[in-house]
């Protein structure tokens, strides 16, 4: 039924069962007692004011918020959840002229988003690369993509966000805090939605953002692939160390040419048919082909094996593969013997990620790396990704490239503490929904210890923690985590006592609370 607290879904409604699960079928033992889906600012208010004032068991009792649904642990989806609250019918995106800023609703995702911010003003906005995640997770947690070496991270452009919290009495309101609030305790609750996660202060309802850049009118997106069959331990080091080489070398800074090339490597398990590489760089700078060329030559240095086209999906990047199948031009790394398309940005958009089933499971951990990954790190990866080859294992290490505009930004200006790194690892492994995960779960969780002193990447000279959007529980599992360093620190470092204090004023009854919620 609506009401003016939103759609409400019941058990046996047949919208019910697929609203109940996220994007990860990992998470499947979610039955709350409904689910609310507001489509408005007030609807959320009042929604979440019937939520908080509903007896609840204790056991029983936790209000989550869902914007696209891809959180990679059990926040949104775990048998403690009551009520789910769905923001995904509230996805406007329009000008504000009273803000004098873009306004863009929670529940809008990233595909959507770019395909009316583009259609309506020409701008991008520097996110992610996966079309359905939604906007306010992925805004709270700092958001990255393609484009954040030439333009920063998402949440730099952010000027101000609407909020509805829970004050010590259980009154909702709607509160709205900017960059520029002289009122610290609004300029804080600002500030801990440049970062500090999401489902942590309250339910997000409309974001603002200001400055954002035009869009590439067009880019030169590149791909390729080593063959398993061809790489032996020492290509397979070059290729790792080649790359993080050539980003430590390209930080970003004044007069380097590279400082708005983006760069994937994806290091498959070695069951399957190849390791990847993706670059992509903005066609209008200049010598641009030349630099992708070049590029391919650094990374290929002393492996001397040719790139061949991808042939299969690398964990959420399925549409990387660009080929003629799809419709779209195929840029292929080959050097001077291939003309490399220049694709517009609306194409880019439509093909640039692509949701898996949702019938897999998945497990997910990553690293900022400070500087390129150390022999004994590149060590562990090759045992890790050539254990057991005869076995087939949807894996891959991702390491996207960092820096450049990123770190421009000093980590205390937004939540986002790391702002210094030049790579970003993503360790995933996915496996079918009706098979034991229990191998799964040991083979990532082994790699990922194996690879890191203490079994996570400490901040320090080399590694700086993990990413809020990559949440992972084992951070604050002794048995995984044996560093001595919180899971905390590993995602905000410095900045999470502040983050504390914004809980504790906006947040005091603790309503939005999960796993790794900020302690109050």
């Amino acid at each position: 039924m609506a009401c003016h607290s939103g759609t409400k879904i019941e058990p046996g409604d047949p919208r019910y069962e697929p609203l109940r699960r996220g994007f990860n079928s990992r998470w499947l033992g979610a039955r709350p007692d409904y689910i609310r889906l507001p489509r408005s600012r007030d609807e959320v208010r009042q929604a979440l004011q019937e939520a908080v004032g509903e007896p609840a068991a204790p056991e029983r009792s936790r209000i989550t918020v869902r914007s696209g649904g891809h959180c990679y642990e059990d926040f949104v989806c775990s048998p403690d959840v009551r009520v789910i609250i769905d923001m995904s019918l509230m996805d406007g995106v329009y000008a504000d002229d009273a803000m004098d800023a873009v306004c863009m609703e929670a529940g809008a995702t990233i595909g959507h988003l770019y395909k009316k911010l583009y259609q309506a003003t020409g701008q991008a906005l520097p996110g992610g690369s996966c079309p359905t995640v939604g906007l306010g997770g992925h805004v709270a947690g700092g958001g990255f993509g393609l484009l954040s070496r030439q333009y920063g991270l998402t949440v730099d452009y952010l000027h101000a966000v609407e909020v509805a919290v829970v004050d010590e009495a259980g009154g909702v309101e709607l509160v709205t805090a900017t960059r520029d609030d002289v009122d610290p305790d609004l300029k804080d609750l600002w500030w801990a939605h440049t970062g500090g996660g999401g489902g942590n202060f309250g339910i997000v309802t409309r974001m603002w953002f200001r400055d954002l850049p035009q869009a590439p009118r067009s880019v030169l997106l590149a791909s390729g692939g080593w063959k398993w069959a061809e790489v032996d331990e020492d290509r397979f080091r070059r290729i790792v160390g080649n790359f993080g080489a050539f980003f430590d070398r390209h930080r970003g800074g004044p007069g380097d040419a590279y400082a708005d090339l983006f760069a994937i490597l994806l290091l498959t398990h070695a069951s399957r048919p190849e390791i990847g590489l993706i670059a992509q760089i903005d066609a209008d700078v200049p010598n641009a082909r030349d630099l992708i060329v070049a590029f391919e030559r650094e990374i290929n240095r002393g492996v001397e094996r040719e790139l061949h086209p991808l042939t299969e999906a690398f964990g959420e990047h399925a549409a990387f593969a660009v080929s003629e199948a799809s419709g779209e031009p195929a840029g292929l790394f080959a050097g001077e013997r291939r003309e490399l398309p220049a694709l517009p940005w609306k194409v880019i958009s439509r093909v640039m990620g692509a949701p898996k089933p949702n019938d897999k499971c998945g497990k997910y951990k990553s690293a900022y790396m400070r500087r390129p990954l150390p022999p004994e790190q590149v060590t562990a990866l090759w045992r890790g990704l050539t254990e057991d080859r005869e076995t087939p294992r949807e894996a891959v290490v991702q390491i996207d490239s960092y820096g450049s505009a990123v770190n421009r930004v000093r980590p205390e200006e937004t939540a986002m503490a790391q702002r210094d790194s030049i790579m970003k690892l993503q360790h995933q492994i996915y496996w079918p929904q009706d098979q034991d995960g229990t191998d799964h779960l040991r083979w990532i969780r082994t790699l990922y210890r194996d690879m890191y002193p203490g079994g996570v990447p400490v901040p320090g000279e080399t590694t700086d923690g993990c990413y809020i959007n990559y949440p992972d529980l084992d951070l604050s599992d002794p048995a995984w985590n044996t560093s001595g360093v919180p899971w905390s620190t590993l995602y905000y470092g410095g900045n999470y006592p502040r983050l504390q204090r914004t809980k504790r004023r906006w947040d005091p009854r603790d309503v939005f609370r999960h796993g790794q919620s900020i302690e109050p």
